[in-house]
């Protein structure tokens, strides 16, 4: 039977996968080494920024299309805060059960084994727990390069979008 990665192991893999999605993308990322604001990454691109909370698994929790992930309320009021800067939001990695499939070796490639999923969280409302409250991760909101580009819109949307006069 597999054993349980450890923590540092997992947040590693989510930010190995977070910088070749941003790579790909042409993305600037910036990691953030305490993550005292619930951001454990910012990309940029343009001017505009994504804030990205990270949680791997290799248990996860399916619901009906999709997944569900217990967020603590501390950081989830954190990344709905409607007076952020950027749109903050959860990315959620998946790996298999054997750390030792999580990277394939092949003659010609590495392959990361895993997927990814994410939830914008900016402006929800207030939790549902006291100490964590559930987080829905739609199967059809994969975290790719093209889900990315949908964060810098909605980035947009919520920069220029409202009406309000930037001075």
């Amino acid at each position: 039977m597999a054993s349980e990665a450890t923590s540092w192991q997992k947040e590693q893999v989510s930010r190995a996968y977070v910088h070749a999605l941003a790579t790909q993308g042409g993305y600037t990322i910036c990691d953030w080494n305490v993550d005292k604001d619930g951001v454990d990454v910012t990309l940029r691109s343009r001017g505009l920024m994504v804030d990205i909370q990270l949680k791997c698994t290799q248990s996860p929790r399916v619901v009906r299309s999709g997944y569900s992930f217990d967020l603590d309320v501390e950081t989830y009021d954190k990344l709905r805060d409607p007076e952020r800067s950027a749109p903050g939001h959860l990315a959620l990695l998946i790996v298999p059960p054997d750390i030792g499939r999580w990277v394939i070796h092949q003659p010609d490639s590495i392959v990361l084994s895993c997927h990814g999923y994410w939830a914008s969280l900016y402006g929800l409302g207030n939790a549902t727990g006291t100490s964590s409250t559930a987080i829905s991760l739609p199967e059809h909101q994969e975290l790719t390069v093209k889900a990315m580009g949908s964060m810098f819109d909605a980035a947009r949307r919520m920069t220029y979008g409202n009406g309000r006069e930037l001075n």
